[in-house]
């Protein structure tokens, strides 16, 4: 073994004063010991206020024993959430694909990325960054995200595989195989689903909220897809939530955590909580009278670890004996078994995941798998024939606010890849041979910018694209800069910065300036805004316009984790400027930022004047043989808690209308007043009611928050490279007046499983360039299972895959309930039979259909009953 290779036998071997694998090795470094007897071994040897550190999910090192530090705090969502890694569809695009097998590869690359990331840090002595913020070269991964998006305006319903129980659980267990691998001795690494349980917002009342719900909702909506994880997926871990079931805090419920988890389906692993949801018991639910004893029920009914520093308390009530040391005990060696099968504590040679190298990270292969996942995403909701584009189009318009908008691809809990193809560049390079001609036309909102585009963005002259980049490897701009080049945009992340730039600021105490020359495309009053997030007091951002500090701001104030300790200073600073420019004139632009420590981020946004910007989108349109026009949402809008957030549609994170945002339905309004041909590409998270779009536009297509290649998988779809196959995993509702209100955690009126109205686009929807027919359904019982089959063919002259949906009814209160799911690819007028299995079939009458959606209207299904 190497000692470079891996740090922690060599820090053991310091401990003990021999070979850390020899005769006189204590038990807990024995590989051929089981992890439970070393987990105990390891705990006789610590002291009670050691114990209860390393139940926090910043684990301070034990030197005398050889433990390093750890932060149990890392995110994979889709793809490993920090720093470079690839950036794969946000999770409810994975859902779209209805493809379980495309989900198990998704998440055995990212935990391949999170090894490799791990064994590259440990190589080049990174130490862990123990603490309450999540840190990239984890191997504990707060994901997947399986709570039911059951109401449209939660915001981190992004976040989710969709409404549906059994599809969520489905694809949550294939995510959790593929993170967790199938070696049967070590752990690729810990998938953790989330939040356990009865969680779906509203974001602005989590740490207090009680959800209350009948004994049925329960059992038949909001713990199943947690019991597939766990019973078919194998997961180690749990989160519990921050909120309270029926009065009883998620992470203090003997219910939650011991009667279901435990007993009923046999978990054997850790529960951590949310963060400062231990906190939260005390603190909002006013559940306990003191945080120790928030801290001890937690402990008592099986949270295991806290996201924060509420256990610190416990030592004394270790005293006071409303604990004892063996429930404390009983709770650590869950954690330090789950060290141990991470093969933490042996030798790399053992470990069959510790060779993986650092060019594992955002490789082309990984790239590769992204592009064939957005691709798979995409939904197809409308077409009036216009897709996939004639060879007669020879003009295109690209038009919108996410249709050059690297951010709006992501999503949130995301890592950014080398390069993040937008839209608008995804279809010049698929179109190379038409004119493709953009304009923003509209911000998400009436406040909320956008990046400015790099057509408006050029050389000091003004005669070459880009702008200068200088990097300073101090935070005051002193000597001469370290590194000198041209950059598209004025955009910076410190995670997720180049190795050429690494080099420079080595993660803190840097400076950057931007500097060139700014073309506004119309004239008018432009919100012009440079924008930092960063970790610590002191950063400065500032923006010159013509040689004129026209805004400067100063990082201030600090931002914690409920019951957590602060651990650096976080904000978002703007250096904002309302400014009249003239349309077509060129401006000298400077954009400085000076960080005083460690992160960072620095980018450059606009609000185009509102009517000079829409008859510029107008103009270009009528130019064009079509318009394509990219609107949606961004994870500044819906995402997790935000209380900055409070503008008209959107607060804390959530959504008050479902509605498109007003200025991007006037810009897709004065695009069809046009009479050219229209196709509205949706970029959101979650359901958008866009009613006037489905009635007027030529055609309508779903990507979500598509990843890296969005741009890529958008222009292939429209060029018919690719054939769409997405399914819609939530039900699209035409408004907010068909939906319960936010805070009724009761089931009934909502998703496609209770919802009795007729909707803008059903669960399950999605169209095709390819026609598919069903026939010859069989629905066989045999004994308590069933067997259900059908024929699909493909009745078209195009080869496409198609997402072949069970469903039955009669089963329960349900109207109808998806049972399986199958994506078969067929070549043109191939025909094949799918089959599925049911178990624990209900006697009765029960109605089964198959086909590529649920069987109402003109969907193609067969029907019958068993």
């Amino acid at each position: 073994m190497r000692a470079s290779h891996w740090v922690f036998p060599s820090i053991l071997l310091l401990a003990f004063g021999t070979t850390a694998f020899g005769q006189n090795a204590a038990p807990y470094l024995d590989p051929n010991l089981s992890p439970q007897a070393r987990a105990a071994d390891l705990i006789s040897r610590m002291t009670l206020q050691e114990k209860v550190l390393q139940m926090q999910s910043g684990s301070p090192a034990i030197p005398r024993l050889g433990i390093p530090a750890y932060n149990w705090w890392g995110e994979a969502l889709h793809g490993v959430a920090n720093g470079h890694a690839t950036a794969f569809p946000q999770a409810i695009g994975l859902g779209a694909t209805f493809d379980t097998d495309l989900i198990h590869r998704v998440a055995d690359v990212t935990s391949t990325e999170a090894r490799a990331k791990f064994h590259e840090a440990q190589r080049n002595g990174v130490p862990a960054r123990p603490g309450v913020m999540p840190t990239d070269i984890a191997l504990t991964f707060w994901s997947p995200n399986i709570n039911i998006f059951r109401d449209p305006r939660w915001g981190r319903g992004q976040e989710t595989y969709g409404e549906d129980p059994f599809l969520s659980g489905q694809l949550g267990a294939a995510f959790v195989r593929g993170m967790q691998g199938d070696d049967p001795r070590y752990l690729k690494t810990v998938a953790t689903p989330k939040h356990y349980a009865v969680h779906s917002g509203p974001e602005t009342l989590r740490h207090g909220f009680d959800a209350k719900i009948s004994d049925y909702d329960l059992n038949n909506t909001y713990l199943p897809a947690f019991r597939t994880a766990v019973t078919e997926g194998k997961a180690e871990s749990v989160m519990c939530v921050y909120n309270s079931v029926d009065g009883v805090p998620g992470c203090a419920s003997p219910d939650l955590l011991q009667k279901h988890l435990r007993d009923a389906w046999g978990f054997a692993g850790y529960v951590v909580s949310d963060c400062g949801a231990v906190g939260d018991i005390y603190q909002n639910h006013k559940y306990t009278k003191t945080m120790g004893a928030a801290a001890v029920a937690a402990v008592k009914a099986g949270t295991d670890i806290t996201c924060g520093t509420e256990y610190e308390t416990l030592p004394d009530e270790v005293k006071a004996g409303t604990i004892s040391e063996a429930e404390i005990n009983r709770a650590l060696e869950r954690l330090l078994v789950a060290r141990i099968r991470l093969g933490m504590f042996d030798p790399a040679d053992r470990v069959p995941y510790a060779s993986i190298p650092i060019s594992e990270n955002d490789s082309a292969a990984h790239r590769k798998l992204a592009l064939e996942a957005e691709n798979k995403a995409i939904v197809l909701l409308k077409n009036k024939g216009i897709l996939p584009f004639k060879a007669s189009i020879k003009k295109i318009a690209v038009l919108g606010p996410s249709a050059d908008d690297p951010g709006a691809l992501l999503g949130n809990y995301n890592g950014i890849s080398t390069r993040q193809v937008t839209p608008l560049e995804g279809i010049q390079h698929q179109f190379s041979d038409a004119t493709v001609r953009y304009a923003v036309g509209a911000s998400y909102t009436d406040s909320t910018p956008v990046p400015v585009s790099s057509a408006a963005l050029s050389s000091a002259d003004g005669k070459t694209p880009g702008v200068k980049a200088e990097y300073f490897d101090n935070p005051d701009f002193a000597g001469t800069p370290k590194l000198v080049r041209d950059e598209a945009r004025i955009a910076f992340n410190q995670r997720s910065s180049d190795a050429a730039a690494q080099a420079v600021i080595r993660g803190e105490k840097y400076s950057i300036r931007w500097t060139g020359t700014f073309t506004p495309p119309v004239s008018g009053e432009y919100l012009l805004a440079a924008r930092t997030h960063i970790w610590n007091r002191g950063g400065k951002i500032h923006m010159f316009i013509d040689g004129k500090d026209v805004g400067t701001n100063v990082t201030q104030g600090p931002s914690a984790i409920p019951g957590a300790q602060p651990v650096g200073m976080m904000a978002s600073r703007n250096a904002d400027a309302k400014l009249n420019l003239i349309g077509g004139h060129k401006y000298s632009i400077r954009v400085e930022l000076q960080q005083n420590g460690p992160e960072g981020t620095t980018d450059l946004f606009w609000i185009a004047p509102k009517q000079a910007a829409l008859r510029e989108a107008a103009d270009v349109a009528k130019q064009s043989d079509v318009a394509v026009v990219f609107v949606g949402l961004n994870s500044s809008l819906e995402g997790e808690e935000n209380p900055w957030v409070k503008i008209p549609g959107f607060l804390g994170g959530d959504r008050t209308s479902i509605d498109l945002p007003e200025p991007q339905e006037k810009l897709i309004e004065a695009v069809v007043a046009t009479g050219k041909p229209v196709v509205v590409v949706l970029t959101s998270g979650s359901a958008l009611s866009v009613n006037f779009a489905d009635k007027h536009a030529a055609a309508v297509l779903q990507a979500w928050y598509g990843g890296e290649e969005t741009g890529t998988a958008v222009a292939q779809t429209l060029a018919g490279s690719n054939n769409p196959s997405g399914r819609l995993p939530v039900t699209f509702y035409k408004g907010l007046d068909q939906v319960p209100a936010f805070t009724d955690y009761a089931m009934k009126g909502r998703t496609y499983r209770y919802f009795k109205g007729e909707p803008l686009y059903r669960f399950g929807y999605g169209l095709s360039y390819s026609r598919f027919t069903y026939s010859g359904l069989k629905a066989v019982r045999n004994g308590a299972d069933a067997t259900v089959s059908a024929t699909v063919k493909n009745a078209s002259a195009r080869d496409g895959d198609e997402v072949v949906q069970l469903y039955t009814s009669g089963t329960g209160e349900e109207i109808r309930s998806l049972k399986g799911f199958q994506r078969v690819h067929l070549k043109a007028g191939e025909s094949r039979e799918v089959s599925f299995t049911l178990k624990d079939v209900p006697q009765g009458r029960i109605g089964v259909s198959v086909g590529g959606g649920q069987p109402v209207g003109k969907t193609a299904h067969v029907k019958g009953s068993l």
